[in-house]
């Protein structure tokens, strides 16, 4: 008999950093664990649920939140030092402007209902770290949704709409509500929080302990 599937609930925003480089460290310890037992969900997280529809200029955002260029350079340190040690390629300088990512958030959702998530993450991911596209343009996204079989068509339009845009909004509520305050968040089986990018090593160990827990 099969062993039953264990949930892992991913708590994410495709402009976070950390949640790229965590989504590539488990990558690899799934890629080295074939049978492993996860069955993955993605979830929305604005790291920034008040940005305007357009997004901002990604620099002026940066100073703002940083206090100046200097305390953006030095939060972004330990983000440049993991992405290179995690063999990242991130092009901060492309970068222009960063987007409101609700849309991008509704595409994951949509993405999801045809077994398309972890796809969608990936070319989110891809988009905006390594090819500087604006995430929050609904014409980028449509490509995105192309790119990964998805109609995009049928995306465009629902983009043109305010089709979901409630459902994630309240799903970020109640995540923040829950106590989670920084993303990526990892949940095992419903229960156990796993914050921050954790290592591929961590997360073999996760998956050995489990299977470990299944096989007794």
């Amino acid at each position: 008999m099969a062993p039953q599937p264990v949930k892992l609930d991913i708590l994410s925003d495709p402009i976070c950093p950390w949640c790229f480089i965590g989504k590539t460290n488990l990558d690899r310890a799934l890629a080295a664990v074939p049978d492993h037992p996860f069955v993955i969900e993605w979830h929305p997280f604005q790291l920034n649920p008040d940005m305007p529809e357009g997004g901002m200029d990604r620099r002026a955002y940066l100073e703002g939140k940083f206090g100046g260029k200097d305390g953006a350079v030095r939060a972004y340190a330990p983000v440049v030092q993991h992405a290179e040690a995690t063999g990242l390629n991130i092009d901060f300088e492309a970068m222009k402007r960063t987007p409101n990512t609700l849309d991008a958030h509704r595409l994951i959702h949509w993405s999801g209902i045809e077994g398309l998530q972890g796809k969608a993450v990936d070319e989110l991911f891809k988009a905006y770290f390594e090819d500087g596209r604006d995430i929050g343009d609904p014409e980028v996204l449509g490509d995105i949704a192309d790119t990964i079989g998805m109609d995009a068509a049928v995306v465009m339009k629902l983009l043109s709409s305010d089709t979901d845009k409630q459902n994630i909004r309240d799903r970020d509520a109640a995540s923040r509500e829950a106590g989670v305050n920084s993303v990526p968040t990892f949940i095992v089986a419903g229960k156990h929080a796993v914050p921050g990018a954790q290592s591929t090593e961590l997360w073999q160990k996760v998956i050995g302990e489990i299977q470990e827990q299944i096989a007794s």
